[in-house]
């Protein structure tokens, strides 16, 4: 025989609970009812005489019984924490809930009381509302053969008292934070009851949102970070303020986040922001419509999403990802182009070319650029740091200024501040060369660049942000990928890219003087593997010694050479983990040798020359440096066929020759074992790799590239 015991503090709806008590009956269960509500009242006689119960009992009322010190415990409770002070030590109720094989709390503050029961009686199902106790008591019928279950024992009653002290006095005061108490969350029946708890009808939107919160800091307090982020999604899925329901699913999204997860869902508060900003952008608060599209692409374009992991929801559809997006209305005016009253003129004839070459604090590739053009007789060139001046700095990043901007008819604070700003600099230049396609360019395409030529370069990392979504390419004349397969990505994130005033599209190869890599290798650099930085966890340097152990079983002259420093773990948790994981299996291949650690340099074609096998092990690159210096230094080159973009019709395939790049470790490692066979073969695969980098990557080949870009026929 199946027991099962309700717990009500309230009055129930007593149509459906007779009509639930019936079918309960129906599975042969025995159906007990205890109260706090008056079950002997007046109003409420014939409609508990009428439940088919096998029992009901009066649970008491109040604490006028119990000590004044405890009376004044119970006023700092919530109520859901008093049913509990108040029936704790009923011997009904104690006595039916060591025999009870589902317990069941009828409304939201019984579920605190059915919590501590389950505590005791570990056996039985913990369930909130009817629904779910009829399935339980389904499940229990359809086990046939299950054992019969002992009477559970619970404690003696001074020992439930001192536990239910310890909880009620560790409480903090705030109403429904003593509801939903810390330790609570430690259980999963505590847990999951909580969760059902704050989804429960007719609960007023604040103390659901409260709740939900308190829920969720309970449950990351308890290490259940995913169940956290679903209390507050599931919260958010029965409230219709837009506000509040986009915070909600903000805070879920930012749970998982902060623990360095990938969230399971973080579609849904994009969305939410999306239907906030579309319904404030269409009452003119442009303000809080800019605020909600900025958290929406924060959201969107969080690097824990893309760039602290292994992969990407843009790996799989870039279009598809931010379709969504595009079909806000207000990112559709965010993203409408100005355009530019003058076309830019052409390079003057009669003089130097004004050039502007602007970054903000990255200027890692324009050493060579600056350099020659700096030099060229027919250039006149100016170089600005952004980040230089505090005032510039501001307005390059202030993403939600841009965003008011974009979402105005007419002209903004912020436009007016650009203008003042970049004026000067835009007046002087026939060209700007903008270094990074990132918040600058943002920021100077708020403003008409007049008949200046506006050149942005973009590398990869910016593909992965929300940047190019708030940049107006309208007013952008030429933009430079660094490979194709970055382009394809780019256009494929940003529909501006595809209209009728794009920019004209040019891939060039990064600057790079690769001469002075071509040194002399001694012959036992032939077992040396290199991997040319390893600060991010796009670098995967875990498939590097996975290569390193299938090699090593061959033989164990091989060893791996790491050069650059390590990831950053206060980048993100997400980092933090992979390093954890990455160090743990580095530690005794360093302790045998096997592996070495070189740390940063500033100079690495010295460490180059005893590397004989260059390794990419990346799940994605724009172009990678390391493998294109490994492989003028005369090392084998052996790319992973980069996961974000294998099979696409531009990947590592067509950036590298025919050979180099392979699709799992097992092909590394047989790549590595072949060109590696003998001394003579290491040094003809060599040969072949400095060659292809010299002629295809080296400055004096990519410099003229770079003057037709800026000077074109003059």
């Amino acid at each position: 025989m199946t027991e099962v015991l309700l717990v009500a503090s309230s009055r129930p709806q007593f149509g459906v609970l007779a009509d639930s008590v019936r079918k309960f009956n129906a599975q042969g269960a025995h159906v007990y009812l205890g109260a706090t509500f008056h079950l002997d009242a007046e109003a409420v006689t014939e409609d508990v005489a009428a439940l088919e119960l096998a029992g009901r009992h009066q649970l008491p009322r109040n604490l006028n019984h119990r000590s004044q010190a405890l009376r004044r415990r119970a006023q700092a409770s919530s109520r859901s924490v008093r049913v509990w002070m108040q029936a704790q030590r009923d011997s009904w109720l104690r006595d039916r809930a060591r025999r009870a094989d589902v317990l069941v709390a009828l409304d939201a503050n019984a579920v605190y009381t059915v919590w501590r029961l389950s505590e005791y009686n570990r056996d039985a199902a913990a369930r909130f509302g009817l629904a779910p106790a009829l399935k339980a008591v389904e499940t229990l019928q359809a086990q046939e053969n299950r054992p019969a279950r002992r009477a559970s024992v619970l404690p003696p009653l001074n020992v439930v008292a001192r536990d239910v002290r310890r909880s009620v006095d560790g409480l903090p005061t705030a109403l429904v934070r003593t509801a939903t108490a810390r330790p609570v969350m430690r259980s999963g029946i505590g847990a999951r009851l909580w969760r059902t708890a704050i989804t429960a009808p007719g609960m007023p939107v604040k103390v659901r949102a409260a709740t939900s919160r308190y829920v969720a800091e309970g449950m990351q307090w308890a290490g259940r970070t995913s169940g956290a982020a679903l209390a507050l999604t599931e919260a958010a899925s029965k409230i219709s303020d837009l506000a509040l329901k986009a915070e909600l699913l903000d805070e879920a999204v930012m749970q998982e986040i902060k623990k360095g997860s990938s969230p399971r869902d973080p579609g849904k508060a994009v969305a939410a922001q999306l239907s906030y900003a579309d319904a404030e952008f269409a009452d003119g608060r442009l303000e809080t419509a800019a605020e909600a599209l900025n958290r929406a692409l924060f959201l969107g374009f969080h690097r824990v999403l893309h760039i602290d992991q292994l992969s990407s929801p843009l790996a799989k559809d870039a279009a598809d990802y931010v379709a969504p997006l595009y079909r806000s209305k207000a990112m559709q005016a965010v993203s409408r182009p100005r355009g530019r009253r003058v076309p830019a003129s052409p390079a003057p004839a009669g003089r130097p070319l004004r050039l502007l070459v602007t970054t903000s604090a990255n200027d890692n590739f324009l050493h060579l650029i600056r350099e020659h053009l700096g030099n060229h007789r027919g250039v006149e060139l100016r170089y600005l740091d952004l980040a230089e001046s505090k005032h510039l700095k501001r307005i390059s990043w202030a993403a939600k200024r841009m965003l008011v901007d974009r979402l105005s008819d007419g002209t903004s604070d912020y436009q007016e501040e650009v203008e003042r700003l970049m004026r000067p600099h835009l007046d002087w230049a026939d060209t700007v060369f903008l270094e990074w396609a990132a918040g600058p360019a943002g920021m100077l395409t708020t403003i008409d660049p007049g008949d200046t030529r506006v050149i942005v370069r973009l590398h990869s990392y910016e593909a992965f942000t929300r940047w190019p979504h708030l940049t107006d390419f309208s007013r952008v004349d030429d933009l430079v990928f660094v490979a194709p397969h970055v382009r394809d990505l780019t256009t494929s994130l940003v529909p501006m890219l595809r209209g009728e005033q794009a920019p004209r599209f040019h891939v060039l190869d990064n600057a790079m003087d690769l001469s002075g890599f071509n040194r002399p290798k001694p012959a036992e650099a032939r077992f040396n593997l290199g991997l040319i930085g390893i600060s991010q966890v796009a670098k995967d340097p875990k498939w590097a010694v996975d290569v390193l152990e299938r090699v090593r079983k061959h033989d164990e002259r091989y060893r791996l050479i790491l050069v650059g420093g390590d990831m950053d773990p206060k980048t993100s948790r997400a980092t933090r983990e992979y390093l954890r994981e990455f160090e743990k299996e580095l530690a005794p291949l360093e302790e045998s040798g096997a592996v070495v650690r070189l740390g940063p340099t500033d100079d690495v074609p010295s460490k180059l020359v005893d590397i004989g096998t260059i390794l990419s092990s990346s799940v994605r690159e724009g172009c990678h440096v390391g493998v294109m210096e490994g492989a003028a230094s005369g090392a084998v080159p052996v790319v992973r066929d980069w996961p974000f973009y294998a099979g696409k019709p531009n990947s590592a395939r067509t950036l590298y020759p025919e050979g180099w790049v392979v699709g799992s470790p097992e092909e590394a490692a047989e790549r590595i074992l072949k060109t590696t066979a003998t001394e003579e073969a290491w040094r003809s695969a060599g040969e072949g790799a400095t060659e292809h980098a010299l002629t295809v990557w080296d400055w004096p080949v990519v410099r003229k590239h770079f003057e037709e870009l800026f000077l074109g026929d003059s």
